[in-house]
């Protein structure tokens, strides 16, 4: 089961110009290998007109997959750097795509390598990184008499509250890291003497900003 990782945000964009060539790097989260071929396809119809639009992705748990394409540029000098940046960062399930508008001056194989290099990077920052972490959604159960106790020592917490839903009694949800499930379980038992009803009921992932 995959736990934590990095990742980028849903989706941003940068531009960088060096020798009036014009870099302009669209980035964005796909989870499948079928998302990152639209994702690329999308900006080279935007961009049709560009010299090229190079891309790298990698997808997957694991990275399993991992592509770079150079769209004409020597062979490389494009999506090898741009795929090496995200390797770096330890990025998953992330689509980069670099769009080039020639500006008449040839910056050679290194150069062209720092500059892809660079979009890529620059893309990213301007896009944001995030840890995704898996946490344990806990329910916990109590007697309305207990209500303003808990849900003031929750709110309190470092616990997120995802939701309170009100019957015959009163259940709260909240998000718990993965390795802390028993230490929560124990400071819930004694904050109500016992009283509550705890369980898991999923897993879910939240995201925090890096």
């Amino acid at each position: 089961m995959r736990k934590d990782y990095f990742t980028v945000k849903a989706y941003g964009e940068s531009e960088y110009v060096i020798q009036k060539s014009r870099f302009l790097t669209f980035v964005r989260r796909t989870e499948t290998e079928e998302e990152a071929l639209a994702f690329i396809q999308e900006i080279k119809k935007l961009h049709h007109a560009a010299t090229h639009n190079c891309s790298a992705y990698m997808i997957g748990e694991h990275d399993e997959i991992q592509k770079a394409n150079d769209d004409g540029e020597p062979s490389g000098t494009a999506g090898v750097p741009m795929l090496e940046v995200l390797k770096k960062q330890g990025l998953k399930d992330t689509t980069v795509v670099v769009t080039r508008y020639f500006g008449g001056i040839k910056l050679g194989g290194g150069g062209l390598i720092r500059a892809y290099g660079r979009a890529t990077t620059e893309g990213i920052t301007a896009t944001g990184v995030v840890e995704r972490k898996l946490h344990h959604l806990m329910k916990v159960t109590v007697d309305y008499t207990w209500l303003g106790k808990v849900e003031n020592e929750v709110r309190q917490s470092a616990y997120p509250l995802k939701e309170i839903t009100y019957a015959e009694g009163v259940d709260l949800f909240l998000y718990v890291p993965m390795a802390e499930k028993a230490t929560f379980t124990e400071w819930v038992t004694e904050m109500t003497n016992g009283q509550a009803v705890i369980a898991s009921t999923d897993t879910e992932f939240l995201e925090f900003d890096v």
